[in-house]
């Protein structure tokens, strides 16, 4: 069914702008990359309401004038129990409303005067990437050998491949996705690159109370491409926990480790000049507190501020790992295959001394198969790829294997200024708060390109527009919690999650609003957007503290970040998946060097935790043989 007369009550479509027209088509192409059950779930709401419309008034949505719509769709919202649902619905029509406005606004030359570029401001072509060795998966031999293939071309796989390749093991790199270069980036909107860079177009989602959306890139890169380029050392008081509690041994040569992933990443902290008002803002606010806060280190030497992160860096200027260590890896002689899909390892189980790793078998996208023999596997398909693949390689026995999954589960609130903001010219996320890092609560200043953040804008209707038109007096804070690993991967051919938020997190998240909420009325905020449909604005401190003692963190609306921990690595046999070096249990030369090997939560963003550990994966190997 059309979507056009749904999306034009939720935006107050009177036809007044042209905009607004092409919202409904550019929906499409983003329910289309998403996973069945969310695609069905917004045409099934836009379908319910434009059922209610029929019976309320006898005729469909798009058949009434804007007065009748508006009338029905603020009533509707009204409800309770039906607010907290369109906050849901709302996330991909203002994804696509974004793009839609952004296109209408784009200023013929130059930077633009309050709305965002569709193409970043370049002022010279994006540089030429690095060569890399990729073979679509179509033109691989439908049998050949190799030393080791390594699954995945993330943060962890992309390491262990450029250790391997560098020792002289023929190395094989398999990524489901595709290659996307920079000169690519550079020709198409923030939300075609968005839908065709995420797994599911970004549309991943763990059931729980509440639910949460977990985004994962899968292209070359993984989600290294379309990170943050926020680049923490793995806190100290982490790396003993890991080595005391779970017996995890590589934590041993980590501080070595993370010199040499912050040496290739070409990590440095994120000059003044280019972080933006919504990082300078939260500088300004953090300091009339005396909290500790600062621009964040970040693996983007050069960066120009398009704010584009999060969908593929058009300058060429953030490091993700096809830019930094896939090339030296094929350097080396590794080969990469795109668009190839492992349905599963191969293992000799009658081998002496026991069941050994002999291969992979692929699926190409069109659905013919390949294999490649091979004695080593090592499996970095990421934290909620992983487990799947093992169980149906027949390697999930393991009765921990797809438990302990640890995210950081996030909100955002935005605080409304007198001036303009433009968050999102400038760095993407730009400044840390750490005053309470401590109590296991980041606080981190993230803009996005419009409808792209975990920020939903409240209301509906001429509300909701209103507050799209003011967007660019907005600054946006996240914070995300250190939790208790509280979450499960299930399934074998397509992964399912269930993660079920812990008390304790719950009041972490709570203690984090209200402290964004302060940090952004000290910076010279009129007004604070909380995010929770019951009560979105509040005007002073005192009120932001009197709406949320009525709130629950089921009220809030709840993203997640960084998994970890689904196969974890340590020494205790029935604790542990893997053992402290990375060897799975149970079937010998199947290493992991994902962020699934990962005990516990890292805390700070992972990417140069889960490069650390792969690092020393793989030198392990290598060492031993």
């Amino acid at each position: 069914m059309s979507t056009a007369g749904f999306v034009a009550a939720l935006l107050a479509d009177d036809g007044g702008a042209r905009w607004p027209a092409g919202v409904p088509r550019r929906l499409d192409a983003v329910l289309a990359s998403m996973p069945a059950p969310a695609r069905a779930g917004v045409r099934g709401a836009a379908c319910a309401v434009d059922a209610y419309a029929l019976a309320r008034t006898g005729r469909p949505l798009a058949a009434l004038d804007p007065e009748e719509r508006e009338a029905l769709v603020t009533g509707l919202a009204a409800r309770p129990r039906l607010a907290p649902l369109f906050d849901l619905v709302k996330v991909p029509v203002l994804l696509a409303a974004g793009t839609e406005r952004m296109l209408a606004h784009r200023p013929p030359a130059g930077r633009g005067a309050g709305m965002p570029q569709a193409r970043p401001p370049l002022a010279f072509a994006p540089p030429q990437d690095p060569p890399l060795d990729c073979t679509p998966a179509a033109d691989w031999p439908a049998r050949s050998t190799a030393d080791v293939v390594v699954i995945g071309s993330g943060a962890g796989g992309a390491m262990a491949a450029r250790v391997l390749a560098r020792a002289g093991l023929r190395t094989v790199v398999l990524e489901e996705g595709d290659h996307h270069t920079t000169a690519s980036f550079g020709r198409r909107t923030p939300l075609e690159r968005f839908t065709d860079l995420y797994r599911d177009g970004g549309a991943t989602v763990a059931a729980g109370r509440p639910p949460l959306l977990l985004p994962t890139g899968r292209a070359v890169g993984g989600t290294t491409l379309v990170n943050s380029g926020t680049c923490y050392r793995t806190p100290g008081h982490v790396r003993e926990r890991w080595r005391a509690a779970f017996g995890f041994d590589l934590a041993a040569g980590f501080e070595a480790h993370l010199d040499e992933a912050e040496r290739t990443l070409g990590v440095a902290t994120q000059p003044l000049d280019v972080l933006g008002n919504n990082g300078l803002l939260t500088l300004a606010g953090a300091q009339r507190l005396g909290w500790r806060a600062a621009p964040l280190r970040r693996n983007a030497p050069g960066c120009m501020g398009s704010c584009q992160c999060v969908v593929g860096c058009p300058t060429g200027a953030k490091q993700s790992v096809q830019l930094s260590v896939l090339p030296d890896a094929c350097a080396a002689g590794a080969r990469i295959v795109t668009g190839a899909r492992v349905r599963r390892i191969l293992v000799e189980a009658d081998r002496p001394g026991g069941p050994r790793a002999a291969g992979v078998s692929v699926r190409r996208p069109d659905g013919g198969d390949l294999e490649i023999l091979s004695p080593l596997v090592v499996v970095a398909a990421g934290a909620l790829q992983s487990p799947p693949l093992l169980r149906r390689s027949g390697l999930g026995t393991h009765p921990r294997l797809g438990r302990n999954l640890s995210v950081h589960p996030a909100t955002s609130v935005a605080g409304r200024f007198a001036e303009p903001v433009t968050a999102w010219e400038g760095v993407l996320q730009s400044v840390g708060v750490e005053e309470l890092h401590r109590g296991g609560i980041l606080i981190e200043a993230t803009a996005t390109p419009p409808g792209m953040g975990s920020f939903v804008l409240p209301g509906v209707g001429r509300e909701l527009r209103r507050e799209l038109d003011a967007a660019d007096r907005l600054a946006t804070l996240g914070a995300m919690i250190a939790d208790r690993p509280s979450g499960r991967v299930l399934g074998r051919d397509r992964t399912l999650l269930r993660y079920d938020l812990d008390p304790r997190d719950a009041g972490r998240l709570m203690t984090a609003v209200r402290a964004m909420g302060e940090l952004l009325f000290a910076a010279g905020a009129r007004e604070v957007l909380t995010g929770i449909p019951s009560a979105p604005r509040a005007r002073s401190l005192t009120e932001l503290s009197a709406v949320l003692e009525g709130v629950s963190a089921r009220r809030l609306h709840l993203s997640a970040f960084h998994p970890t921990g689904t196969v974890a690595a340590g020494a205790d046999a029935g604790r542990c998946p893997a053992d402290g070096e990375g060897r799975l249990r149970g079937v010998h030369g199947v290493l992991v060097a994902d962020g699934s090997l990962l005990p516990s939560c890292p805390e700070v963003n992972p990417q140069l935790s889960i490069m650390a550990a792969a690092l020393g994966v793989a030198e392990r190997a290598v060492a031993v043989g």
